[in-house]
Parts: C-alpha cells; structure tokens; sequence
C-alpha cells in the first residue's frame, strides 16, 4: 500500500513509476479522491465548531430570555449537528473509496530496477556452474526410469490436472530435499524455523498483497479461510498490527509448508510433468527489517537460495527482474535460474524479493527506533529457499544416466541412508 502524503508532495514521480510498470497515470484520480475526502474533513470540522459555539450561547439565550435567539440557536445546533453527520459519513466513504484504490496498485520498483515489459528484460547478473556434457540426448523428468515413482495417472484421478502422487524413492528424495535445505538454513544461515497454518483469515491474505486484485490465484474454503500459495503469507504476517523493538530486528524466518495455486493465469504452460502444480512445497525464507537493512538484506537472502544450488551441484544464473515482469508486491527481485538440461533452458526455482514497507502498511506493521521517535513501518522481504519440487526436477534431470538412472548430490546421502543414486526400476541404492 502506498503512503498517499508521498504522492501528494510528488504525483509525477508516483506515475513515473507506475509507467515502468506499464500502468496509466493514477496519481490525478488519487488525488481527486484525497482532496474531497480532505474537503468533507474540513467541512465536518468547520461545522463541529459552529455547533460547539452555538452550544455555548444557547445556555446565555436562555438565561436572559431571549426566546428567539434560544430556538434559532437551538434549531442551528441541530442542523450542525446533522451537517456534522453528513459529512463524516461522506469522508468517511470517500477515505475507502482511497483506500481500496491504493490497496489495488502495484508497489514502485527501484530506480536500479531494469526497464522492460516482458521476462525479455530481465537481465543476468551472475551465474554458477556449466551446464553438464552428456554423452546422450537427455530427456526431462518425467520421463526417466528412475523416476517412475512420480505417479501423475493417480494425481489426475485424485484431484484432476496438475496434482502428482509421489511414491517410493521420489516421495523419500522429495524429503529428503527439504530437510536439507531446512537444516542448511537454521544450522548455517541463522534462520529461524517455524511451522505455521496453511489455512488463514482473509486480512493476512490482504496483508502481503494476495487480496483483494489477486483471489483468483487462491483457493478459498467455504468458511472463508484461505488456503496459502505460500509461507510469505504466514511468516510475514506474524508481525501484522504489531510495533517491535529495533533491537529485536532483523528477524528471520524459514517455513517448510504445502501451497496452494490456482494456476489461474497460467493456462496451457508446463502441463507435462511436475513443473507447474496445484499443489506443491517450498522452503520459504522471510525477513522482517529496518529501512537502512533492507538492502543488504536481500543481498544475504539471495545468497542463501543460491548456497542450496550450490551444495547440490546445480548450475544457475541469477536474474534481476524488469520493472514489468516483478509480482505486484515487489521493489526488486531476483530470480533464480536453475539449468534443466530436459528442456535445454534455464526455469525459476527461487524469487528473493524486497517490498520496502509495502506489506507493512498493509499489516501495520511498525518498529519503535532503539534511539526513540515515532515508531515506523517495517520492511519486509521474502524468497524460496526453494521450491522443493522443482529442485526434486534439476536433481533428476542434472543427475540422469544414460541407462536411466540417476545420481544424487552428495550432500544428500545422510538424508538418504547413505544412498547415492535411484536406479532404473526406480530404487535407492
């Protein structure tokens, strides 16, 4: 959510912004609303006062008689009095009426943020590892011998299109991959775990931006709790309505959960295989933070994403994305690339992104300053750390062998019982 003093002081700098993202002016209409729900606040002011001085003298009309000053002064109150009503009722009406227009635009995308429309503007600002040379035409996930333990024939039956069942030595390795990107975070990244709901009330979803432009995205249960598409929700909401110590700041967060997504705008894109599901796991990382650490915070939030490709042996590129291709909620982002030799492309498997104190003043979220002042707003920033189950796909696809098989990252045997590959029926050894 926007601070509407900032665009007051400077509307053509708001819609400049906004133009990188691809969006008409909106300051004008923003302003028109602000002015008249200033001028109904003035207006309700001005009347108050005229009521309260009537008030007063209505006592002294009385005392020495003066019976047509008594009623004209009585039936003055009693029309300020409803002026009064009128015009906090219109304030009021116009202060949602901005409200829920704020609640609808896109954060502001940093100045160091690249122009562009589209994921072609994205543009890379590192890379690790080469592509590995096979000595055979590797083939995608789903259709290794190793992996016959992904049963998408039994999700479809389940649930429909876009659920997978995971059995045997996928549903094993699947854990075995969050456990670790759980423990590299704690134990090496300073993060603290935490295991939250999937179901929550809708002003959390509204909170980190989910709601309201984006329900469709969602699922929603009959009682109105929504099913998370991500820990971000939970992790960054532990803090809405709240003013914490500076000294408590930054606090860091890690989820392993389930998430939930429609898919809603992604029809007909990745239906092979498990790239684009439903339902699926993540890792999740968030940190809350001051403004002055915000920065240097999602530097370190990036680099601990980029630390589990690099413990597994994963090649990947790190993008920063353009002004038009960022979520809504976002300042900066970065995403990261892992290589799928399948597809013969790099796919996202992580964004690590900083939102300023956009969530913030949707969660009214503040921080009271160790050297004292008027509590701020927080910042806040969120990123995977990773999706399991895209990992679960660079695992087998970087791992495969040409009888079908498929070597695991050392890193991962102790989650494994010392096993280090899934043979061609599907087995670990």
């Amino acid at each position: 959510m926007h601070d509407i003093r900032t665009i007051r002081d400077n509307p053509a700098a708001f819609d400049a912004a906004l133009a990188r993202r691809g969006l008409a002016p909106l300051s004008p209409a923003i302003l028109a609303i602000d002015e008249a729900r200033r001028a109904r606040i003035l207006a309700a002011e001005t009347a108050t006062a005229d009521q309260n001085r009537a008030s007063k003298d209505v006592g002294a009309a009385k005392a020495r008689g003066d019976t047509a000053a008594f009623e004209a002064l009585r039936a003055l109150i009693a029309t300020k009095k409803a002026e009064v009503a009128r015009l906090t009722d219109e304030a009021r009406a116009e202060d949602q009426h901005l409200s829920d227009l704020l609640l609808t635009i896109p954060n502001l995308p940093y100045p160091d943020v690249p122009d562009g429309t589209d994921e072609g503007g994205n543009v890379e600002i590192r890379r690790h590892g080469s592509p590995r040379n096979f000595a055979f035409q590797p083939v995608e996930h789903y259709q290794l011998a190793a992996a016959r333990g992904l049963d998408f024939d039994s999700g479809a039956r389940l649930s429909g299109a876009r659920f997978v069942v995971l059995m045997g030595a996928m549903a094993r390795l699947h854990r075995a991959l969050a456990q670790f990107m759980l423990d590299v975070h704690v134990t090496d990244h300073g993060l603290t775990e935490a295991n939250t709901p999937v179901l929550v009330r809708p002003e959390m979803m509204f909170g980190t931006g989910q709601l309201p432009k984006f329900g469709e995205d969602s699922y929603q249960t009959t009682n109105g709790w929504w099913l998370i598409p991500t820990a971000e929700v939970t992790l960054t909401n532990l803090v809405h309505g709240q003013t914490v110590d500076e000294d408590s700041l930054p606090r860091r967060y890690v989820a392993h959960t389930a998430c939930f997504r429609s898919e809603a705008g992604s029809a007909g894109r990745d239906t092979a295989g498990m790239l684009r599901q439903h339902q699926f796991e993540k890792v999740e990382m968030v940190s809350i933070t001051t403004p002055q650490d915000s920065e240097a915070e999602h530097a370190r939030m990036t680099r601990c994403a980029e630390s589990i490709l690099e413990r597994l042996g994963l090649p990947w590129r790190t993008m920063v994305l353009c002004a038009g291709d960022m979520g809504a909620g976002a300042r900066r982002t970065h995403d990261l690339e892992v290589w799928l030799p399948g597809q013969n492309n790099y796919r996202e498997i992580s964004s690590v992104s900083t939102c300023g104190d956009y969530q913030a003043r949707r969660m009214n979220a503040r921080y009271k300053p160790a050297a004292g002042g008027k509590p701020a707003f927080v910042h806040t920033l969120n990123g995977s750390g990773l999706a399991v189950g895209r990992t679960l796909i660079a695992v087998l696809e970087n791992g495969q062998e040409a009888d079908g098989s498929v070597t695991l990252p050392p890193v991962l045997a102790p989650y494994l019982g010392g096993k280090t590959r899934v043979t061609a029926q599907g087995v670990l050894a």
